[in-house]
Order: structure tokens, then C-alpha cells, then sequence
């Protein structure tokens, strides 16, 4: 059991089904992971790019991989769930490095329908090498993955560029954390 669930407030956090925690906005928890390399020289981030059926920013170039933590669940099997589930990557607890959490607050329309997003989440980095082209990716959540210079998603989030939404405060933990490396 991580230290985070010893946490009564965000053991609570997700008693309650994805669609209905966006319906109300109710505050729930999130795992999230960024794959990085580097490439002469400069930092590169492995997005995925939304797929249009999604109920929030369909077609949008988005984190790596992420997922709602299920109640009784811990971010890290959560990560390595959705990893799987999403791109098709095998990983293993080791294969991570936990580098903070960060509020994602928000109210949206998208398909016609409020999204309100109330999320603490757990942010982690996935440094393994990883080839793009030998992905699986599942249809239903993402429809590409392409790799970014990490300046470049960070200056598209600030700029809120309608083909991207990174979380900033995802971003903000990855590039501390790699400034430190």
C-alpha cells in the first residue's frame, strides 16, 4: 500500500463511476505517465493523440498514457494497466519513477455535454526505450502516438493550441524533474 492511500480523503476519491465523477464534478483521482527519450540532445515526450470518440478533447494530442484509479486500486497498478491497455507496453513497477501530483481543474463542453473535471493526479516518468511503430494501440482511446520536443508541448499547453491538451501541471512536474538529471 503506497503512502498516498493512507490518505482517507483520496481513498474516497473514486467510489463513484468515471462518467458520473465528470457529470457532477466530483473530485477523484488519476494516474498519468510520461515516456521520454532523449534525442540530440533535448528532451522528447511520446504523446498520444485522443481518439475522436472520446467525451473530452477528442482528436487532441494528450499525456502518454493515463486512466481514473479505481477504488482500492494505487496509481502505479493503474499506470501499468493503462499502459498496456492503451499502447500495448508490458511494464513492471520498477520501470517508473513517481515525480509529484498536481490539481487538474476544469469545466468543458464537448459532444454537446458539460465535462467537469475535479482530479488529483499522480504523475509518473517511463524511460525505457520505446518504438512507436511497434505500438498496439487500443482504437478506442487513441488513434496515433508521435513523439514531441518536450519545449515544444510545453509552449503549445501555455498557449492553450487547440490540437494539444497536456495537462500543464503534468508538464510543470516533468520538466522540475528533468532539470534535476
Amino acid at each position: 500500500m503506497s503512502r498516498f492511500s493512507q490518505l482517507p480523503f483520496l481513498r474516497s476519491f473514486n467510489c463513484i463511476e468515471r462518467n458520473e465523477a465528470h457529470r457532477i464534478g466530483a473530485w477523484h483521482r488519476c494516474a498519468s505517465v510520461w515516456i521520454i527519450r532523449q534525442k540530440a540532445g533535448k528532451w522528447q515526450v511520446l504523446l498520444q493523440k485522443r481518439s475522436a470518440n472520446k467525451d473530452s478533447y477528442p482528436g487532441c494530442f494528450d499525456t502518454s498514457s493515463a486512466g481514473h484509479i479505481a477504488a482500492g486500486d494505487e496509481p502505479l497498478a493503474t499506470i501499468i494497466r493503462e499502459l498496456e491497455e492503451e499502447l500495448g507496453i508490458k511494464s513492471q513497477a520498477a520501470d517508473f519513477t513517481f515525480i509529484g501530483t498536481f490539481h487538474n481543474c476544469y469545466d468543458e463542453v464537448f459532444h454537446q455535454t458539460e465535462f467537469k473535471n475535479r482530479e488529483v493526479s499522480f504523475v509518473h516518468v517511463y524511460s525505457k526505450p520505446v518504438d512507436e511503430n511497434k505500438l498496439v494501440l487500443q482504437k478506442e482511446e487513441v488513434s496515433a502516438v508521435a513523439w514531441f520536443d518536450l519545449d515544444e508541448v510545453w509552449e503549445k499547453a501555455q498557449a492553450k493550441d487547440p490540437d494539444f491538451c497536456t495537462p500543464v501541471g503534468g508538464l510543470k512536474l516533468l520538466r522540475e524533474y528533468l532539470q534535476k538529471l
